[in-house]
């Protein structure tokens, strides 16, 4: 196998931790160095000496700093074919050095835009030198090694460490591979700062990408792109499933909803129980309680941190996964006693505003739906009004149908999710199934409430929830055939509120 000799680096980065490593190692493998103003000075005080750019292009740093490396004896070393015997030519001919080694980063321009800067100072992160060195040694990879972020020092450390300053075809092409993905997601970055609201094209990267298992089925593969470590601390478990993820994102998306102390079980992205309380075992025995059957195997999340009592309860039920903002010592030598249950820490709850999808030859993007409706926005448009207490389990039911996969109804007393109908072809068979799933289990619905997803086409659903027990009923309304919902609740005592906000969750 053909190694390359490393004989010239040039530096220019922002990151210098453990860049003193790789000098230090290049400088005794005898390469020579390249830089420009606060990397030479950090690589001279190693006591390594170091060429300023500018003695070689004998032109200043000009235009503010715009331009600094763009010049024919930077770009011509790095581009040089060094099998091609009129680019050696030409490199005697205007005395180019060849450059042999890149280690560049880029102007900090998503984190400048997120921080809520000006357009002047975004516009002045918009990198052009760097960038522009970074694409040229990726380009010419068969002669240049390019290390484009911080990512990559320590595989170079390893790589240089283990053989010196020599690498093969292979290694290069790895890294000139990780460069273009560092140029091509910080263009995506600079283009959506441009596009923002015109969505005139999808463009998306994420990094970090994790082969799975495999995905839904075992016949399907399976990745996951993006930094599941920046949400998530894993402190025990199996190694994450394509499915797993999927009821995680729910879990995660559904408990940011809650203040109260709560916990929720998760099956297939549905919650199949969930209760609020004052004290987390109860509202963990509450939450098992709503459906003890489909709980097995589920996915759990809470906003609380999990103790001791409550994990001897938990511990009892066979589960996938369980996520917490922190649990007690005691608590997690209980949960780590079977090998494969995977405990989280959720450190955090924020999510992209955006999501997206691919469907049929094309992607599907829209705004995440974290609307909440609270107390006052309810209008109640039958006779009876509800009470504080049904306002109350209104509005807990009406956040887990927002979570729900429609068509949905859900039934719930006392912030305590008794039963749901999910992922019905009718409104009708999701009431029905959530009435037969909260009778199967012992539970009395007489003052319960009911939520649903959309409105009511017809008041068939009215009638039978009435019928059932259901004395309240929250629903988004906006039905041509409203009055006919609101008379049958008339007419049976129900009251019912409208909030004029669907939550469809296909």
């Amino acid at each position: 196998m053909v190694k390359k000799q490393i004989k010239r680096a040039l530096i220019s980065v922002y990151h210098k931790e453990r860049l003193d490593l790789i000098i230090k190692k290049l400088h005794d493998e005898g390469v020579s160095f390249l830089s420009t103003g606060g990397t030479k000075t950090f690589i001279e005080s190693q006591g390594i000496p170091c060429e300023a750019v500018e003695e070689l292009t004998t032109y200043p740093s000009i235009l503010g700093g715009r331009v600094k490396t763009l010049h024919p004896k930077v770009f011509g070393g790095i581009l040089a074919r060094r099998d091609v015997e009129k680019d050696a030519e030409q490199l005697t001919e205007y005395q180019i050095p060849e450059i042999d080694l890149v280690i560049v980063d880029l102007y900090p321009f998503e984190a400048t835009v997120a921080a809520g800067a000006d357009e002047k100072n975004v516009i002045e992160k918009i990198d052009i030198g760097g960038i522009s060195l970074i694409r040229a040694a990726a380009k010419n990879y068969k002669d240049v090694v390019i290390l484009a972020s911080q990512d990559q020092y320590m595989p170079f450390l390893e790589l240089i460490n283990q053989n010196g300053a020599e690498t093969t075809l292979e290694e290069r092409r790895w890294f000139a591979k990780e460069a273009f993905a560092v140029t091509s997601h910080y263009d995506s970055a600079i283009f959506n700062y441009f596009d923002g609201e015109d969505a005139s094209a999808f463009r998306f990267t994420a990094n970090g990408s994790k082969p799975l298992r495999y995905g839904e089925n075992p016949h399907q593969k399976g990745y996951f792109f993006g930094q599941f470590n920046e949400m998530f601390e894993q402190l025990h478990g199996k190694e994450i499933s394509y499915n797993n993820l999927l009821d995680i994102d729910a879990a995660v998306n559904l408990i940011n909803d809650f203040e109260d102390i709560t916990f929720a079980i998760l099956k297939h992205n549905n919650a199949c129980g969930l209760a609020s309380r004052d004290e987390l075992k109860t509202a963990w025995k509450d939450a098992l309680a709503g459906d003890p059957v489909s709980a097995y195997g589920g996915v759990l999340i809470t906003n609380a941190i999990v103790d001791k009592d409550t994990a001897e309860e938990i511990n009892k039920l066979f589960f996938e996964v369980i996520i917490a903002p922190d649990y007690d010592l005691d608590a997690l030598e209980l949960l780590t006693q079977k090998k494969n249950r995977i405990i989280l820490v959720l450190e955090n709850t924020k999510v992209p505003q955006k999501q997206f999808r691919s469907v049929l030859n094309g992607v599907l993007v829209q705004e995440r739906d974290t609307y909440q409706e609270t107390g006052e926005e309810l209008k109640t448009v039958t006779e009876k009004e509800p009470d504080e207490d049904e306002i109350d389990d209104l509005l807990f039911a009406n956040k887990i149908v927002k979570h729900s996969k429609s068509n949905a109804i859900v039934l719930a007393k006392d912030k305590q999710l008794i039963a749901s109908g999910v992922g019905q072809t009718s409104r009708v068979d999701a009431l029905k199934q959530a009435i037969e799933k909260a009778k199967s289990f012992d539970f009395d619905l007489q003052g319960a409430v009911m939520a649903s997803d959309a409105f009511f086409p017809f008041n068939d659903c009215v009638e039978i929830a009435a019928e059932a027990g259901i004395t309240a009923i929250i629903q988004p309304g906006g039905s041509v055939r409203d009055t006919d919902s609101i008379e049958m609740a008339n007419q049976k005592g129900v009251s019912m509120v409208t909030t004029g906000i669907r939550h469809f969750k296909h």
